[in-house]
């Protein structure tokens, strides 16, 4: 008799940029060629510095367990890093180095939500938010948005969501995947306060924090003192298999969160503590990767619209576009199964993003080079052609 799978396991549905990535990978190992616009991370390696402190760490250090919470020296130069970039103090207590964002989210539903409780979330959203979600029997609840509101969550879809079934969180993802769009201080603040008012907890993601191209970038710890921010050095850092990142939480959630590390991950890999650590002095090469994002971005919102995919949503930050090809298919995966194998263009379906108009959409990574994008126009311009 075959062994037991959970029904929890079996609730999660599959992270379908994952099976893009797979499907792009079979193409290369045949033979072909492909312009990878599926996937977020950056083309680019740690910084130097970073590889530099890595490589001197493995010389002078056994690379043993630390602290759950994190290195005290990452997490003060965290908390500086608020000081320096908004204004703000922190302090180094409320901050908890985290195996990536994906090892943070977990940490925040468990430490602020019992199960069953109702967590909102914008309609598109990162897909694993939803997923973690129902991981531990948290009911994520979609908030539809549109162009008009940026694909942001706004108060009055809180509040009507709120009004059906109390909602217990709110995660804001600014700049968002997968549309690069972004709330504005006063929006964010808003929603903070409706948060706090309603005794909802607020999980704003703020990975992309750094990668902006146009607005302000305003971190939930400003306007918040119950928010719980999550970051991570793997997006503007350039550091996303070195799987490292933080959480800001308030006071009462530092200890709730420590019981947990302590127990499901002992603590963040070493190493990737002391190269995320110098990574804070790279500003100059990672602000180049930036101008280089801005470069691709401009260069795919102006040659797409030539291809046909001339409804896009204008990133303000990330390295992403959303793409709606409603007016070119029904079927979102089909779509960019037939890009990949046609064009050897790998995108990612909607589907991903928004369960109920994702079928129309896709997603466009612009995390390359500059001389990969101008191919990936040409490539699809050519195919859209046939």
């Amino acid at each position: 008799m075959a062994g037991k799978i959970s029904r929890r396991s079996e609730a999660v549905d599959p992270f379908i940029v994952m099976d893009v990535m797979a499907a792009a990978a079979a193409k290369e190992a045949a033979g072909g060629t492909v312009i990878h616009l599926e996937v977020g991370q950056p083309s680019t390696p740690a910084p130097r510095a970073a590889l530099a402190a890595a490589h001197a760490a493995l010389d002078a250090d056994r690379i043993g367990y630390v602290a759950a919470l994190g290195m005290p020296a990452l997490r003060e130069r965290i908390a500086k890093h608020y000081r320096e970039t908004y204004k703000t103090e922190v302090s180094p207590e409320r901050v908890i180095v985290t195996t990536g964002s994906s090892g943070g989210f977990p940490l925040a539903f468990l430490a602020s939500f019992d199960a069953g409780d109702r967590v909102a979330l914008a309609a598109p959203g990162y897909p694993a938010y939803r997923n973690i979600l129902s991981a531990l029997h948290l009911e994520a609840v979609d908030l539809p948005t549109s162009q008009a509101d940026r694909f942001q969550p706004t108060v009055a879809a809180l509040e009507k969501a709120h009004r059906e079934k109390p909602l217990a969180g709110l995660i804001v993802a600014s700049p968002s995947n997968p549309t690069g769009t972004m709330v504005t201080r006063a929006e964010l603040a808003a929603l903070c306060q409706w948060c706090d008012a309603n005794h909802v907890r607020m999980i704003s993601d703020e990975i992309y924090h750094g990668i902006v191209y146009e607005g302000e970038t305003t971190s939930a710890v400003e306007v918040s003192d119950h928010a719980v921010v999550v970051n991570s050095f793997s997006k503007y850092f350039s550091m996303t298999g070195w799987r490292v990142g933080w959480l800001v939480v308030p006071d009462e959630l530092v200890r709730p969160i420590e019981r947990l590390t302590q127990n499901f991950f002992i603590s963040v890999p070493t190493l990737s503590q002391y190269a995320a650590l110098a990574a804070f002095d790279a500003k100059d090469e990672l602000d180049a990767h930036v101008h280089r994002y801005r470069a691709n971005r401009d260069l795919l919102m102006a040659g797409l619209p030539a291809a046909g995919l001339d409804r896009l949503t204008p990133a303000q930050g990330a390295f992403y576009i959303y793409a709606d090809v409603s007016h070119l298919t029904n079927d979102s995966r089909d779509f960019c199964q037939r890009m990949l194998a046609e064009a050897g263009v790998a995108t990612t379906p909607g589907v991903d993003f928004d369960r109920a108009r994702g079928a129309g959409t896709l997603r466009i990574s612009f995390a390359g080079s500059t001389a990969e994008m101008e191919e990936a126009v040409r490539r699809i311009k050519a195919w859209r052609k046939k």
